[in-house]
């Protein structure tokens, strides 16, 4: 049976028949828009610069590992970054910091990645701006990346980053549900960069690659080179499981496939086997994984590489906003 997301990237009858939905969600999204930008709905400035990494389509664009590289690059140039989450099919109620005691199941898998990854203070809640303002209580911040959110206006916002894949675009072109488009393609002409995840021709761009493994259960790494030849199971529960099947094959492993929905929670019985077979997964749904003590169970950290253009002109304007936020 296909997925939702299978229906979005071609012209098909299933999708005609949800249209009526999609002008109804466009519909609301234009009402919701106005009610920001005339005052009706309460948005909030912060006292430093906000960033907002997001897109105009639902599914797997490779937002995380973008925001992933940003931060590392802003800390590398002496900047003090932080990071707001909605933390999706987190069970908290408020808002709350991400810490080294926190579950996947409390906060979210992406905003607990990303704390992990790059040490940077992350915050999640459903409000955004009670979020940011929790997380600059607590740390030094000069600069704000939120994480998704270019549609959650309740956040002000200094510079707007809108990330596409490169291969699979804006898919069949319509709104949800018929198609994955949160916003109109010319959305696109607004924000301040257009990043592109994969290979083209654009200057802001920028490719996802595997180096390394590590075994979920022990912590052991080693590189994905080890894998070469061999059979595997391969599991992704995010917005693109076939690329990251795709790339393992690119890679030279022999891949068997099980793609799950954005965001699954595993239990065991989705991630043993009748074989003695390595199971890769994504880094993403590994940090969900480590209770389950699966020494077959290996993480597959994916690191964004960004042109050099991008780095530049980001800094370049993010070196603009910092200044200008420390005269006001």
């Amino acid at each position: 049976m296909k997925s939702l997301d299978q229906y979005w990237y071609s012209q098909n009858i299933f999708a005609w028949s949800l249209l009526p939905l999609s002008w109804l969600f466009r519909i609301l999204s234009i009402i919701r828009k106005r009610l920001y930008a005339n005052g009706f709905l309460t948005s909030t400035r912060l006292n430093v610069p906000v960033v907002v990494v997001g897109n105009i389509s639902a599914g797997g664009t490779g937002k995380t590992p973008l925001l992933i590289a940003l931060c590392e690059l802003l800390t590398a140039s002496g900047y003090r970054p932080g990071v707001v989450s909605r933390g999706y099919a987190s069970s908290l109620r408020g808002e709350a910091l991400v810490t080294d005691r926190s579950t996947a199941a409390l906060v979210g898998d992406e905003p607990l990645l990303i704390a992990r990854r790059t040490v940077c203070p992350v915050a999640v809640g459903r409000r955004r701006p009670e979020a940011a303002k929790l997380l600059l209580k607590n740390y030094d911040c000069d600069i704000l990346l939120s994480d998704d959110g270019l549609q959650h206006y309740a956040l002000q916002r200094d510079m707007e980053i809108a990330v596409v894949d490169a291969a699979r675009l804006h898919g069949n072109g319509y709104y949800l549900p018929a198609g994955p488009l949160r916003e109109p393609i010319r959305r696109l002409d607004s924000v301040d960069m257009v990043v592109y995840n994969g290979a083209c021709e654009a200057k802001h761009r920028f490719d996802l690659e595997f180096l390394t493994t590590v075994n979920v259960a022990t912590g052991t790494e080693a590189e994905l080179k080890t894998f070469s030849g061999q059979t595997v199971h391969a599991v992704a529960g995010i917005g693109h499981p076939q690329r990251f099947f795709d790339q393992l094959k690119n890679e030279g492993l022999k891949v068997i496939p099980h793609a799950f929905s954005d965001h699954h929670v595993y239990s065991m019985g989705d991630l043993v086997f009748d074989d003695s077979l390595p199971v890769l997964m994504t880094e993403k749904d590994a940090v969900k994984c480590a209770q389950l003590q699966l020494s077959t169970l290996w993480a597959v950290p994916v690191v964004a590489r960004l042109s050099s253009q991008l780095k530049h002109d980001f800094l370049e304007r993010v070196s603009r906003l910092v200044a200008k936020s420390d005269i006001t």
